[in-house]
């Protein structure tokens, strides 16, 4: 409907607040509530809206999108179920410290309170994963709302909002406010903390760099590549960030995630220097709390946060640096290189990955190794490889070798479905390049339905399936502590190949490792979105154990 005057429904001052702001593409499931919103969007051509099947599919297209894109990615979904099934995605960018901001259409304001019809206290949901919540209660101030949702997005740790959007105020009319797109704002690392860090490593004899978290882009990750290079520093990356340093490198290390390098892990425990960037220090880059002595590190810890509030939170910084990735990097960059004598320690650390990554053999027909060696060799050196959860993504994460920012999507949550979503939300941002979703059986079957999307609007990428049918990391950990006492982890599966034909995809089955190579051809030539169901012993539970042999363990370790 068009506007009267000079006035502007709630719902059009917002769609041109995303506009001004730079955004391209929207991720939505469409719902009653937020008309108005939609209303506006078919005046504001610039902006893509994508019609995804599943609100979660929705909201983690966003955050993929996010980090591809170097803005913050919006998601739009309809009050209460539908804001429920958006969480999952709005937990992966709390974690994954990334500008997501979930618009959520909400009921009329005179309802409120009233507990109506799919009404929720969004302030109250929401609370503990994400940055800010709020709800516009009057049209006159969608744009300062907007204006504050993308500025905290992007401000110190990178992080999602969600703003609660009333159908009335939506539709509401009010004089427009002339909209300003928000600038990122960054803290700064200064001289003396620079100096500082140089002072330290001067003095080190195994330093270890352990970099991740939010808020990189390809510039700082290249300027921080040049600092290691310059100074011979060992780098690790913390989990799913080996797109943050060339894997391929003199100076990496490898990553400490789920199941780490042993003498990776031993390496750190080692070091006399610790220099964290980026990284929280959590759980998963400490082996559960256990790599880092709390409070107070027995290495000498240099912790770099864009959060204040990280900061001295778990471990004691000798050396606390408040400041964005990029202007931190930027600055190590700038900074006269330390002629330390630890090069045999870095090369070291380089062989014990490249030892580490040496693909074994396991059970059946199909060797993963061997198909990961051949993606190496295939994919080109800018692919985006994308995964959820599941034991099925160590071969995407131990074994593929990323040499660029970018090109890894993968929850740092752990979240199961997030491979497909993210995956079509690369293509998009990047149609020229290729795109791989590394899923599992149980996997897929979260967000599968996305496939349709991404037939709808052309995104031609591949997904491999690996069949076990189970959801194998329960599994494992099951028979570990309750041996050969199966219960509620194994699926009945679909044939992938040809639900993937109905959804007018490619599909293809995979059963010996030689027929993997052809059928990945063959899906880049079909010009369609591609589903290689790769079907796995369902012994070959890790790249290092079966399901029986950690039955027998546990059983063993029980009759002792």
């Amino acid at each position: 409907m068009a506007a009267k005057d000079n006035l502007r429904t709630g719902g059009e001052i917002l769609v041109e607040g995303l506009r001004v702001n730079g955004i391209d593409r929207v991720f939505c499931v469409p719902g009653e509530s937020y008309l108005a919103a939609l209303d506006a969007f078919h005046d504001v051509p610039e902006i893509q809206l994508i019609v995804c099947r599943h609100e979660s599919g929705a909201a983690m297209m966003a955050d993929a999108y996010a980090q591809l894109s170097g803005r913050p990615g919006i998601c739009f979904v309809t009050r209460g179920p539908g804001a429920t099934n958006a969480s999952g995605g709005i937990h992966i960018a709390f974690q994954d410290s990334t500008a997501v901001i979930l618009l959520i259409g909400q009921v009329a304001r005179d309802h409120s309170e009233r507990e109506a019809f799919q009404e929720i206290d969004f302030r109250r949901m929401f609370g503990e994963m994400a940055k800010w919540v709020g709800q516009i209660d009057d049209e006159s101030r969608v744009a300062e709302y907007i204006s504050h949702a993308f500025h905290l997005s992007q401000s110190g740790r990178p992080g999602p909002v969600v703003l609660a959007l009333p159908e009335d105020m939506l539709r509401a009319r009010t004089s427009p406010v002339t909209i300003k797109p928000a600038a990122e704002n960054q803290p700064h690392p200064g001289t003396a903390d620079m100096e500082s860090l140089r002072n330290i490593l001067g003095k080190s004899e195994r330093p270890l760099v352990l970099i991740g978290g939010g808020g990189w882009n390809a510039k700082a990750c290249d300027d921080f590549q040049g600092f290691a290079e310059a100074n011979d520093l060992p780098v690790a990356v913390t989990f799913r960030c080996q797109d943050k340093f060339n894997n391929t490198h003199r100076c990496y290390a490898g990553d400490l995630g789920v199941g780490p390098n042993p003498k990776l892990a031993a390496r750190l425990r080692d070091a006399d220097v610790l220099l964290a960037v980026g990284t929280r220090l959590g759980e998963m880059s400490t082996s559960g709390y256990t790599l880092i002595d709390i409070p107070n590190p027995a290495q000498t810890l240099v912790h770099v946060h864009p959060g204040a509030d990280e900061l001295g939170r778990v471990y004691h910084p000798d050396l606390g640096i408040n400041a964005g990735m990029k202007t931190f990097t930027e600055a190590a960059k700038a900074l006269k290189p330390v002629k330390g004598n630890w090069s045999d320690w870095t090369k070291g650390a380089h062989d014990d990955y490249l030892a580490w990554t040496e693909p074994p053999e396991i059970p059946g027909p199909v060797q993963m190794g061997e198909i990961a060696t051949w993606l190496n060799a295939h994919l080109p050196e800018d692919s985006i490889v994308c995964n959820g959860a599941g034991n099925f993504s160590v071969w995407a994460n131990r074994f593929y070798r990323y040499r660029g920012y970018g090109t890894l999507m993968g929850p740092t949550s752990g979240t199961m479905g997030y491979g497909v979503p993210a995956a079509l939300a690369a293509k998009l941002a990047h149609p020229d390049r290729t795109v791989v979703a590394f899923t599992g059986d149980g996997d897929f079957q979260m967000t599968g339905q996305e496939l349709g999307t991404a037939v709808q609007y052309g995104a031609n990428f591949i997904i491999l399936v690996g069949n076990n049918s189970m959801y194998g990391t329960i599994r494992m950990h099951q028979e570990k502590e309750y041996p050969g006492r199966i219960s509620g982890t194994d699926l009945h599966n679909p044939d992938f190949a040809k639900l993937a034909e109905s959804y007018g995809a490619f599909g293809a089955i995979v059963e010996k490792t030689e027929d993997f190579a052809p059928a990945f051809e063959a899906a880049e030539k079909s010009g369609k979105p591609a589903v290689l169901e790769i079907r796995i012993s369902p012994e070959a539970i890790t790249p290092m154990a079966t399901l029986s042999g950690l039955r027998q363990a546990a059983l063993d370790k029980l009759k002792n």
